[in-house]
């Protein structure tokens, strides 16, 4: 037996080497016959390493996630996706080496060299009828309504040369999008319709944010609330304590270019106890607060108190006994170049009984977003109330109970028979 062993031996190793040469083949093999780098792609600059060493696109442990996020650097992408790349070998993505893969990629590059040649015959039509006679043009009027339906045509060219470009739903996907290129903003656009624009529809109906504060309102920017560090989802309590420090507001549009807008927070809710109803109170005005789609971020505690605050946070609060209370964060556009004066706006407006309708009527503004919380009596709202100097903090609302219209009926049957104080351990 040891005789056969050491005949049978050598024959196994010679098979293993073959077997880990077959392997080793195996794993180097491309599975494409033309070249892995696409001259059109321009090659990605190396990323700079965290300051803490830690690279977001392949940072793995929780711990880390919140060591790279307290620095400010978000990770790129979903944690299994990160373990997948640290776990395989770094190849960019445009380089992937499947033939199936980089024939695409050659269809869909000829298909945007297409739509660019046409993007180039488009702007010259453009500067043609810029330079083109009014009279010829059939009016001024005309001539403008024509640029105008042209520069919608040309942007929308420039989404479809970058629509099915893999790099660039990458890019977005990984956060990455620049907010100047058409493209990107409508991405963004079509996904915060997906769900974000229904919620927020949802909500203005279910809450009868319209018509109780306007007569009309169609979201066009998403608008995302925080306090602190809380984020706040549409329709959301918030503790009084809490939202007792100005909010903070990120608005995302989507078109181009920057814009100034007017931001009002609007409680819905305020009990009117003479009249039996509700009124309104503003908690917060401000007007020439410039965003664009790349500017996006909106600290209402950071506005500049001279040329764009009228009415500082107020602290939303509600008394206790009475229902939660609605507020409304209006974000308003103003009109091109329209720069509202503040100074007489600080006399004209008080935050009782304030109309936000009149408010938009009188200066021309249009609703683009909405964030809305509610507020409810906790066991914060005193303190709050006490620290901003509010009074009421000491008032109960109660319901008025009503009685019955109904007169009432003489007792008959078996309780007429046991009216009497014999029967009483019967009663109920």
């Amino acid at each position: 037996m040891p005789h056969c062993q050491k005949a049978v031996r050598p024959l196994a190793r010679c098979l293993q080497n073959s077997q880990s040469l077959y392997v080793s083949a195996r794993s180097i093999r491309t599975f494409t016959s033309s070249t892995t780098f696409n001259a059109e792609v321009a090659p990605q600059e190396p990323q700079e390493a965290a300051p803490s060493g830690l690279d977001p696109a392949t940072v793995v442990r929780p711990e880390n996630e919140r060591k790279l996020m307290r620095q400010g650097i978000m990770p790129i992408g979903s944690r299994r996706r990160r373990a997948a790349l640290k776990s395989s070998s770094n190849i960019p993505f445009e380089q992937l080496p499947y033939q199936c893969f980089q024939e695409a990629r050659k269809v869909l590059q000829a298909d945007r060299e297409y739509k660019l040649e046409m993007i180039a015959k488009e702007r010259s039509r453009i500067k043609n009828l810029e330079a083109q006679d009014v009279s010829i043009s059939g009016g001024e009027r005309d001539k403008q309504t024509r640029l105008d339906s042209m520069r919608r045509y040309l942007e929308w060219l420039k989404i479809q040369a970058d629509i099915n470009d893999p790099l660039i739903k990458k890019r977005f996907e990984d956060g990455e999008g620049d907010m100047n290129k058409p493209i990107y903003r409508y991405l963004a656009d079509r996904k915060w319709r997906e769900y974000q624009h229904k919620l927020i529809v949802q909500r203005i109906e279910q809450f009868a944010i319209v018509p109780d504060v306007l007569a009309h309102f169609e979201p066009t920017a998403g608008v995302r609330l925080a306090f602190q560090s809380r984020k706040v989802q549409p329709g959301d309590y918030v503790d009084s304590r809490i939202s007792e420090f100005p909010a903070r507001l990120k608005v995302q549009v989507f078109d181009k270019g920057e814009r100034l807008v007017s931001v009002a927070v609007v409680d819905a809710d305020v009990p009117n106890v003479e009249n039996d109803h509700f009124n309104t109170r503003c908690h917060y005005l401000a007007a020439n607060i410039p965003i664009s789609p790349v500017q996006d971020s909106l600290p209402l505690s950071k506005v500049d108190k001279e040329k764009q605050l009228i009415l500082p946070w107020l602290p939303p609060f509600a008394q206790k006994g009475s229902p939660y209370h609605r507020y409304s964060i209006f974000v308003l556009e103003q009109n091109p170049g329209q720069i509202l004066d503040v100074a007489p706006l600080k006399e004209l407006y008080q935050r009782d009984r304030f109309n936000l309708r009149s408010f938009k009527d009188r200066h021309d503004v249009h609703p683009i977003g909405l964030g809305l919380f509610r507020s409810q009596w906790d066991e914060g709202t005193k303190g709050v109330m006490q620290r901003a100097g509010i009074e009421g903090w000491d008032v109960e609302f109660k319901r008025t109970r009503i009685p019955a219209l109904k007169p009432k009926q003489k007792a008959r049957g078996w309780e007429a028979r046991h009216a009497s104080d014999k029967y009483k351990p019967l009663r109920r």
